[in-house]
């Protein structure tokens, strides 16, 4: 048979012929793409010509074209659309793929011919996007183990290699934990004060997955399930039970447990980290961040830790006031906080609800789109889709040109990990041809009942924006060289463009407009939005604490370094007590399921990256705000040209400036979170 991943694909925008490819054929375009990129890298080492920006670096952004588009379409699907074919695919190629990038960057001959072009770079007549290539380049090939010496080189490559199946596995355990577990409900006692959207979504679950019973109602451990239910149900026990299976994802005993994992993995980074000079892996991570050092990224998180701490246990205070109960548990938590919002501002979350249809909502991000950026958004429904809920959109730009193809993939489900986010079929460049993005936003909302749109909360609303943010900041970009285009920029600036974006949403003239009653179809009243608006700052202690106690941990964790004794619960119990965590607030992630550090590198020692983008998008957004015009063209045009567009052209601190005129300050985010 044809294997569709080795064809030149014909399908509208270039899609992936998502019905035609199976997990058998990934193998092969694996082997095939890794053997014609080993074969590149070769030819451009050895080349007999010296080294030129072209015949380097330009060969190398060119590089590895089938194997870019198999691992696209393929983690892709481990994500989003996994099965056990998939996942033992993973398993079997995630070491192949670290081994064949530790010989890429410790190809000793390609670092010289880049070393080479770093030192006589100012010298070579390049723009400013070449040189930052250069530099980009060479502090990837030094970051990654380059100037390295005989078994030094040997231990880094087989480091990575061995730390690429770590990150499977505690992924595919996590996915395992969560899939498992449902609670089912079919007595009206356990369904004791959830609102008919909570009962509907919930009933809607129970029919995906096979259940019989006529009032099976099923809650997930998917935040768009379990946060509902914890929010109304006045089941305390229930409440608890879910709790409880929210916190030890990843720590059950048996095969799914990842405490091992995750030990082996810090001991790796360690180990990388002090091969590299660094004397823990924290130093080595935030050497190429904004903030530069962990003692930078720390200073931010107590600075807001302080008020955040302070409000959170007057919060608690009014829970505890209201409820009558003394030993206020995390599980109480949103429940109470739900009632004492009703009483401070006659607010609750069923009230707001209908008013927030994804479809609506959908249309409101994209109008923001269109009236900062001058971009359009059409849905197509001639593309594949790997899955039947899955929709996509064309975008062009003012003149009507293509700028790339959008997919929206919002819906939780069994074979799709949890969270958010934003991710690639393919990537955008300029080489010798404009290529243009597709992108895709990921998201785990509940699935309205057929035939009735589906409801989201507010925090649900704002994800949606931002993971919007990202999907711009991959379809905007005008970069030339796929290594600094996109979201291709250090890992604090990266959520300031998702960051900044979620600020829209909650403006009256966007609510008005685009929240409409689900059944009335009238726009949200105004005295509901001042409602809204009034309380945003409410619960932001808790909501503050929950965020930055993680961070926190995240950072210790990656500081330490005696770690075969290390207990992570005890490590965990011993850091928030170091803070004086609030009772009854638990961390916003735990670490045995806490993927943002332990199934890649990326956030790992950075999950403070959140807070950073926050001061820039409290700061930033204030641009529009000081025009009293939400889309004044001259602050538009700044962020569309030094963000939006401008992936990783320049150093993110001379782009902010260049969109604000100055540096940020933090004090806007300290308003915004009610913190002042």
């Amino acid at each position: 048979m044809t294997n569709p991943l080795l064809q030149t694909w014909t399908t509208p925008f270039g899609i992936p012929p998502f019905e035609a490819i199976k997990p058998f054929h990934f193998a092969e375009a694996f082997n095939q793409g890794l053997a014609e990129h080993q074969a590149e890298i070769v030819a451009i080492a050895q080349n007999s010509e010296a080294p030129t920006f072209d015949n380097t670096l330009l060969a190398l952004e060119a590089s590895g074209a089938l194997l870019n588009q198999t691992s696209n379409v393929f983690f892709n699907l481990s994500s989003s659309h996994s099965s056990p074919e998939i996942q033992q695919i993973e398993r079997d190629m995630a070491p192949k793929l670290a081994a064949h990038s530790a010989a890429l960057y410790l190809n000793a001959a390609l670092f010289d011919r880049i070393q080479s072009l770093a030192h006589q770079k100012n010298q070579l007549d390049l723009d400013s996007e070449c040189v930052r290539l250069i530099d980009r380049y060479h502090l990837d090939f030094v970051r990654a183990g380059a100037k390295l010496k005989a078994d030094d080189r040997k231990t880094f490559a087989q480091n990575a290699e061995r730390m690429a199946s770590c990150f499977t596995t505690f992924s595919q355990n996590v996915l395992a934990d969560e899939s498992s577990f449902c609670l089912t409900l079919t007595q009206e006692d356990e369904l004791a004060g959830l609102p008919s959207f909570v009962r509907h979504a919930a009933q809607k679950l129970a029919k995906d997955r096979g259940l019989t019973h006529a009032n099976a109602h099923a809650f997930t451990l998917s935040r768009s399930s379990i946060t509902p239910f914890m929010t109304f149900s006045e089941r305390r026990d229930l409440r608890q039970t879910m709790w409880s299976a929210w916190c030890q994802r990843g720590e059950n005993a048996g095969a799914h447990n990842n405490e091992p994992i995750m030990k082996e993995i810090l001991k790796l980074r360690l180990a990388q980290a002090r091969l590299l000079g660094y004397q823990d892996f924290s130093e080595y991570a935030l050497a190429d961040t904004m903030a530069g050092s962990a003692q930078q990224a720390r200073q931010l998180l107590t600075r807001v830790w302080q008020p955040a701490r302070l409000k959170a246990l007057q919060e608690r205070e009014d829970l505890q006031n209201l409820s009558g109960i003394n030993d206020l548990q995390a599980w109480d938590w949103h429940y109470w906080t739900e009632r004492v919002r009703k009483e401070k501002f006659d607010l609750n979350e069923a009230e707001i609800k209908p008013y927030l249809q994804l479809n609506k909502l959908m249309q409101a991000m994209f109008y923001v789109a269109s009236r900062l950026f001058g971009v359009n958004f059409k849905e197509v429904n001639n593309i594949e889709k790997y899955h039947a809920s899955v929709s996509g959109w064309e975008v062009t730009n003012a003149q009507g040109q293509h700028v790339g193809l959008f997919l929206s993939d919002n819906f939780a489900r069994s074979s799709k990990r949890s969270g958010a986010w934003m991710s690639t079929y393919r990537d955008p460049m300029h080489l010798s041809t404009s290529v243009r993005p597709i992108v895709v936003n990921n998201n785990n909302f509940s699935q309205g009942p057929e035939g009735q749109p589906t409801l989201l909360s507010l925090d649900d609303a704002r994800t949606l924006f931002h993971e919007f943010g990202h999907g711009l900041h991959g379809l905007l970009s005008q970069v030339r060289f796929p290594r600094l285009s996109g979201t291709s920029v250090l890992r604090d600036f990266v959520e300031f463009p998702s960051q900044v974006y979620e600020n829209w949403l909650m403006q009256p003239q966007i609510l008005k407009q685009f929240a409409l009653h689900a059944e009335t179809g009238q726009p949200m009243p105004d005295a509901l939005i001042q409602k809204i608006l009034a309380a945003q700052t409410f619960n932001q202690g808790f909501a503050t604490v929950e965020y930055v106690s993680s961070a926190l941990v995240d950072l210790a964790l990656h500081e330490t370094t005696q770690l075969d004794a290390l207990d992570f619960k005890a490590f965990e119990a011993a850091t928030l007590k170091s803070i004086d965590m609030p009772p009854a607030i638990g961390m916003r992630h735990r670490l045995p399921h806490f993927s943002h550090l332990f199934s890649s590198n990326s956030y790992a020692s950075a999950y403070y990256v959140y807070m950073w983008a926050e001061v820039l998008d409290a700061d930033g957004f204030d641009a529009f705000l000081e025009t009293g015009d939400l889309f004044a063209a001259e602050p538009a045009q700044k962020l569309y040209e030094h963000i939006y567009s401008a992936g990783n052209k320049q150093d993110p601190m001379q782009a902010y400036i260049a969109f604000r005129g100055r540096a940020p300050t933090v004090e806007p985010l300290l308003t915004k979170r009610g913190l002042a």
